[in-house]
């Protein structure tokens, strides 16, 4: 496994290589969730590369960019156990350069729910997948179904710049308890992470309605807000049940949909969504 640091050696592994490559662009502090992008990403590739970089730019001002776990020791080791041909970390002056300033927007679908909660969110991102996909020049790029918006972005921007890149979207992995995994989960307490299989079971109810015939969107938000509010130290952010391409919110489920949710345990914030198709 090759690891390194600067464009210039990413550009000189990427020419010496051939055949198909799958990228897994991550922010580290790998769980499972992301081993899973990789598996899937070994299986169909010739070759693998993972890309680590906590992207300062889909940071708000008040969030927790200097908070967000980091462990690059375990993070290669966990990488180099899953066969992973080299590994991308760059310091936020290798990706940023003095100067750079321009950025990729996807208006509209980038500036609701976690882009409205999340001022400017969706940009950082946009922009931070777009330069990758430019480095490293990959057949597929991996994701999780968990961020089922970004994926959507995503999906959006490669379409209108044009990009080569395949889009892949992995299912979300939990915990045997039905909790997403996520890196943030570190930072709850015991009662918050109880608290927190509230939002699966939130998402499991509205999705049983959902197979049972209820087409109406907002007795699904409802359901979903309902189980929510049974626990006290879950505050909402957003409950929605919206176009799963545009994310535009439904009042009819006559379309593929996503039930999404962001919630507040604490000083942690969570997201989770389930698909809906008929």
């Amino acid at each position: 496994m090759q690891v390194v640091e600067t464009i210039k050696d990413l550009h000189e592994w990427r020419e010496g290589i051939s055949g198909t490559v799958g990228l897994v662009p991550t922010m580290g502090y790998l769980h499972d969730g992301h081993l899973a992008l990789v598996r899937r990403a070994r299986e169909e590739n010739d070759q693998v590369a993972v890309s680590i970089f906590v992207n300062p730019r889909q940071f708000g001002p008040n969030e927790d960019f200097a908070r967000y776990p980091r462990d690059t020791t375990r993070d290669l080791s966990l990488l180099r156990d899953a066969a992973v041909d080299c590994v991308f970390l760059p310091s936020v002056d290798e990706i940023y350069p003095p100067g750079f300033s321009t950025t990729v927007d996807v208006e509209g679908l980038g500036r609701r729910l976690e882009g409205l909660s999340r001022p400017g969110h969706f940009r950082g991102v946009a922009t931070v997948v777009a330069r990758l996909l430019n480095l490293v020049r990959p057949t597929r790029a991996y994701f999780g179904q968990k961020d089922a918006q970004q994926v959507a972005v995503v999906r959006r921007m490669t379409a209108d710049l044009a990009l080569p890149t395949e889009i892949i979207a992995v299912p979300t992995v939990r915990d045997a308890d039905g909790l997403a995994l996520s890196s943030r989960n570190i930072f709850l307490s015991i009662d918050e992470r109880t608290a927190a299989l509230s939002l699966w079971r939130a998402l499991a109810r509205a999705e049983d309605a959902f197979t049972a015939g209820e087409r109406k969107a907002e007795v699904l938000r409802e359901i979903v807000c309902l189980e929510l509010e049974l626990q006290p130290l879950v505050q909402i952010d957003y409950v929605s049940v919206a176009d799963s391409a545009s994310f535009e919110e439904l009042d009819l489920v006559d379309r593929p949909a996503t039930i999404a949710l962001a919630v507040w345990l604490g000083r942690t914030r969570l997201i989770d969504n389930v698909a809906l198709e008929s």
